[in-house]
């Protein structure tokens, strides 16, 4: 007798970005990492938590993570009830689905957006609907009731870096039965966010990553703001030690030092300006991006080609086989030196 569940023995696990052995030596732009390191203060944090012979790290940490969530109220400008801390973004999303969807029931997604929701739904067993996009960046034939139990919107969207409008996202928030959730990994780099609509429909949950903007990728941490019943029922079902301590004291210093986070993301932010003109006077093709990184197309729409390049040259970027997107290159916005040489690659490539 297989002692494994059909759908976990049939399914086929999510690939993440490649992480190379030798990192040091790659121009490394794959997996939006950010280029820089996080606030000064997060080391600070960090060794004050350790103290002189580590005798903390034998106990446990908060297991409701108290001060983080109180960081992150006084940030969003929430009481602390509306907010979950996780360890990533993913365990909010991995939560969201076992919380609301059993066994064949639905969730659906946008086509091509973050595909571990898929993953994470098969491993719940619940069924997966994906919707496609129209040629203005809407959702193509989407009901005008959606009665599953969750949508996933990424916004902005990753791979492709558009963000859907304010508006936009108010009206499918009107349009689903279930939870929208609204994941805006990438939204500090945007102009605009969906946390007003959490206070104003019960249905809206926002969850976040401090992967990106706050450079802590290595620290898994993210949140969710949702309504304090959903917060709730989250809350029943993490792991209840889901931070450690160093995680956590990282957390709290990181979302205080705003300053920092600010300086950063507009270094971030120029520097995809910069990227993006070079680009397109390269011939590519480049969508808008509202992102740490760009979707672009070389002017022979083979981005195998280009990807093989790059790699010929330690530096790595995304490609996907996906038919809707082998054509392009997902490329996170590195430093200005970083991204200056991968332009002096592809002129080389040509």
């Amino acid at each position: 007798m297989n002692p494994l569940r059909p759908s976990i023995a049939n399914m086929a696990g999510y690939v993440p970005g490649f992480q190379p052995p030798d990192i040091a030596s790659w121009i490394k732009l794959n997996t939006n990492e950010n280029p820089y390191p996080p606030s000064p203060k997060v080391k600070e944090a960090i060794l004050a938590e350790l103290g002189d012979d580590a005798a903390l790290l034998r106990t446990y940490p908060s297991a409701s993570s108290e001060k983080l969530r109180e960081a992150a109220a006084a940030l969003y400008g929430f009481d602390p009830s509306w907010i979950i801390m996780a360890n990533g973004s993913d365990e909010v999303l991995n939560n969201l689905i076992r919380a609301c969807a059993g066994e064949g029931e639905e969730i659906a997604y946008v086509h091509p957006s973050y595909s571990y929701y898929a993953t994470l739904a098969e491993i719940q067993g619940a069924k997966v609907r994906t919707f496609g996009l129209t040629d203005d960046f809407r959702i193509a034939d989407f009901p005008e009731r959606y009665s599953g139990r969750l949508f996933f919107l990424t916004t902005p969207n990753s791979p492709l870096g558009f963000a859907f409008p304010l508006s936009y996202v108010e009206e499918l928030a009107t349009r689903c039965d279930g939870l929208l959730v609204v994941d805006e990994a990438y939204a500090d780099f945007n102009d605009c966010n969906a946390l007003d609509l959490v206070r104003r429909y019960p249905n809206v949950v926002i969850t976040r990553t401090l992967s990106k903007s706050y450079a802590l990728a290595g620290m898994r941490l993210g949140l969710a703001i949702a309504r304090p019943e959903i917060v709730a029922a989250l809350d029943k079902i993490r792991d209840h030690y889901n931070l450690d301590r160093l995680a956590q004291a990282a957390c709290v210093a990181a979302l205080q030092d705003q300053d920092y986070f600010k300086k950063r993301r507009d270094q971030v932010v120029a520097t995809r300006k910069f990227f993006v003109t070079e680009l397109q006077s390269l011939g590519y093709t480049v969508l808008e991006s509202a992102g740490n990184f760009v979707f672009a197309s070389p002017p022979d729409r083979n981005g195998r080609r280009v990807y093989d390049g790059l790699y010929a040259r330690k530096i790595l970027v995304r490609h996907f086989s996906d038919p809707l997107l082998a054509h392009g290159l997902r490329i996170s916005i590195g430093t200005r030196e970083e991204m200056e040489q991968t332009l002096g690659a592809l002129r080389e490539i040509g």
